[in-house]
Parts: structure tokens; C-alpha cells; sequence
């Protein structure tokens, strides 16, 4: 029987962080594990129980992604289980920087103090890592006023106990893959969270219903629909002039000063949160920045993972994607792959794709199925991305 995972201590990181020449693959403190692997525009690594791919499109990648397993809380010994999160920023990179090194430290920390995993503490760990690069705003954004045009799309998924916990703020999407059919080996997508993007009928309805007397709102531009004519999504981590009205002057740039006053955040960084109670015909989670659902379909990502090896399967994702993204721009794959970063971004935005295989009884098992290393104890894994393509 296959395992999801062995719930010993692992770190998968990826996306660009400063400094970095190359792939810091650690196992119990030791480097040299192989594994990550760059290819032009390409991050990819796969683990068995997970495969991981990325591209990058504009001249600067903006998203950061990362798999853990281990103890959930702040005793190392505590309950076990595994965390994927998909960080899709916009105006920078520094929001998907500070949420990788910080939400994952705030969810244990909170579930340490309500002695367990809830949608509750997925939900306070989105707040306070919100809260804290807000502070860090404050401190910055004489300096770098930019800083707060900053914001970054916010996924995470945890497996605890049986439990598949799911939290979004954005439009990254986490589908599930359900087996229906054993006998045609048929699966159905199920979607895990919402979509929180203006051109979504019901979110302009939510923004509509939370400001009455902002005629501006939402403001359809450019054939899309966006919030304050500016962004497309309702629900993120940083963006802080569309949280506090007082970073709404000189020096933040012309362009994304509030002429209109608010007196409360126009974005939300609460997520919307969804349990599901794994049983055997679940197999496998896609997590993945809109990058990819913009060219594939639910049932096409779904129907692409049952039907290939499990090994590259994020990559064969990412690839299918690219393929649809040029067929869209009327050039060919082999054309697309001569285009540099940057200049890509006209065709596909960055995408990043964590594909996350499970087996309902290795899910349901706690602290037992720690996964051991040859000396006995958790095994320890690091792998962070180069800090450039």
C-alpha cells in the first residue's frame, strides 16, 4: 500500500530568495540530498508523495511555494502532519517572501494554543501573518514606498489526523481528485476553494453588499472586472493601500493612491476555509497559482495526473498549460519556450503547481508514522530554489 507521507520534519521551499546560488537540499543537517532541479525558467522537484514544478514569466518571479511535514505545532514531538502552501504575489515578490517564512511558524503557533488543527487556526495564522508584513510596511514604506502596493495571493492545505484542512485568500485553486469509478478508473474534480476575483459574479455581489456607497468598487476595465479598477482579486495578503487609507499618499506611487477615503479594508485577508474528511477514493490534491487555471480546466488537470507517473506530474501540468497559452497567442510551444522572462508575460503569468498524493490510512495516522531517519530519528529535509532561474 502506497504511504502519503512519512511525518517526520520535511521542508520543500521554493520560489527566489536572496543570496541563494543554488539548491540547499539538507537532510538531519547534512546537504548534498539531490532532488531540486532548475532548467532555464524551470523549478521542478518531486518526492514521491508530491511534485512540484514552476515557471517563471515576468522579469522579477513573484510566486513562492512550500511543502512541509512534521509536527503542526511548536513541540517538535506534537501531532504530525503535512502542509502545502502556493504564494501567487503581484506588484513583488516580498509578500510571497515574508508569508513562505511566516505562515507556516504562525499556524503551529496557534495550534499549539488551541491544542489542535481547526479552521479556526488556519484562519488566525492568515490574520496575524497579514497583521505582522503590514507592520513591516509601516516600518519600510518611507524608504520603499512601493512596499505597499505589495499584496500576494494566499493557498494552503493541511493533512492532519484524516482531515484535509483548506484555506484560500485569492485565486489560487486547490482541486481535489476523487476517484469514481474504480472499474474505468474515472475521477471527478472537486474543488476545495473559492476563487476570490471580481470577474466571480458573486464576489463583485459580497464587495457590492460590504460598500453600498462606493460606486467604484468594482470597475469593469479593460474587458476585467477589478476592485477599485485596479486589482482583479478581493482577498490577500498585504496590499496595504487597499487596507489603510493612511498609506494613500506621497510617497506611494500616483497610481495606486485612493482618491476615495475608506474607513475599512477594502481587501480582506480572512480566507475562506473548508474541511474534508479524506476517504479512500480521494487521491490526490492539485494546489496551483491561477497561472494554471487560466489555459486548463479542473477535469483537464484532474484527468492529466490520474492518467500519468506521479514523478514530474507538476511539470506535465505546467507544460499542458504553456501549450493552451501559446495555441491562445497563435504560436506554437517550441516558439514560447524562445521567449524570455519578462516578455512572457503578455503570453502566461508565473505558475507554480504542488500536486499532493494521499492514501486515506497513512492520512489518518498521528505522530506514530513519524517518519525516521537512519539514525533513528525525524528526518530533516531543506530544499530552497537558486535565486534565479
Amino acid at each position: 500500500m502506497k504511504k502519503l507521507v512519512s511525518f517526520g520534519k520535511k521542508l520543500v521551499s521554493c520560489g527566489k530568495k536572496p543570496a541563494v546560488q543554488g539548491d540547499d537540499d539538507t537532510v538531519n543537517g547534512q546537504k548534498g540530498r539531490p532532488g531540486a532541479r532548475v532548467e532555464g525558467l524551470w523549478w521542478t522537484r518531486d518526492e514521491g508523495v508530491f511534485s512540484i514544478a514552476m515557471i517563471q514569466a515576468n522579469a522579477v518571479l513573484e510566486d513562492q511555494c512550500q511543502v512541509e511535514s512534521g509536527s503542526l505545532n511548536m513541540d517538535e514531538n506534537g501531532p504530525r502532519g503535512m502542509f502545502v502552501g502556493v504564494y501567487d504575489g503581484h506588484a513583488g515578490p516580498e509578500a510571497a517572501w515574508f508569508i513562505k517564512d511566516r505562515l507556516f511558524e504562525n499556524l503551529k503557533k496557534y495550534a499549539s494554543e488551541n491544542a489542535g488543527m481547526s479552521e479556526e487556526v488556519l484562519r488566525q495564522a492568515f490574520l496575524k501573518t497579514d497583521e505582522e508584513f503590514l507592520l513591516s510596511v509601516e516600518r519600510e514604506w518611507e524608504n520603499n514606498p512601493k512596499i505597499a502596493s505589495v499584496g500576494s495571493c494566499c493557498l494552503a492545505g493541511v493533512v492532519c489526523n484524516g482531515m484535509l484542512y483548506v484555506a484560500n485568500a485569492g485565486d489560487s485553486r486547490a482541486v481535489l481528485g476523487k476517484q469514481v469509478d474504480k472499474t474505468e478508473k474515472a475521477f471527478m474534480p472537486v474543488r476545495l476553494s473559492q476563487d476570490h476575483n471580481a470577474n466571480d459574479e458573486s464576489i463583485r455581489e459580497e464587495l457590492i453588499a460590504l460598500f453600498p456607497n462606493d460606486p467604484n468598487i468594482v470597475v469593469f476595465k479593460q474587458n476585467i472586472w477589478r476592485v477599485r479598477g485596479l486589482i482583479q482579486i478581493s482577498r490577500s495578503i498585504g496590499d496595504a493601500y487597499l487596507k489603510r487609507f493612511d498609506f494613500n499618499k506621497p510617497p506611494l506611487p500616483a497610481k495606486f493612491i485612493q482618491s476615495e477615503p475608506f474607513s475599512k479594508p477594502i481587501l480582506k485577508a480572512e480566507p475562506t476555509t473548508l474541511v474534508t474528511k479524506l476517504v479512500p477514493e480521494d487521491q490526490f490534491v492539485i494546489f496551483a497559482s491561477d497561472g494554471l487555471w487560466d489555459h486548463l480546466t479542473d477535469q483537464q488537470a484532474i484527468d492529466l495526473v490520474k492518467s500519468s507517473p506521479r514523478n514530474g506530474v507538476a511539470r506535465k501540468l505546467v507544460r499542458a498549460a504553456l501549450a493552451e497559452a501559446a495555441r491562445k497567442a497563435g504560436m506554437s510551444y517550441s516558439k514560447l519556450e524562445t521567449i524570455e522572462k519578462g516578455l512572457r508575460r503578455n503570453i502566461h503569468d508565473d505558475i507554480t503547481v504542488v500536486v499532493l498524493f494521499l492514501d486515506c490510512d497513512s492520512a489518518s495516522h498521528t505522530s506514530s508514522s513519524a517518519g525516521q531517519s537512519s539514525s533513528g530519528g525525524p528526518m530533516t529535509l531543506s530544499v530552497k530554489s537558486p535565486i534565479s532561474f
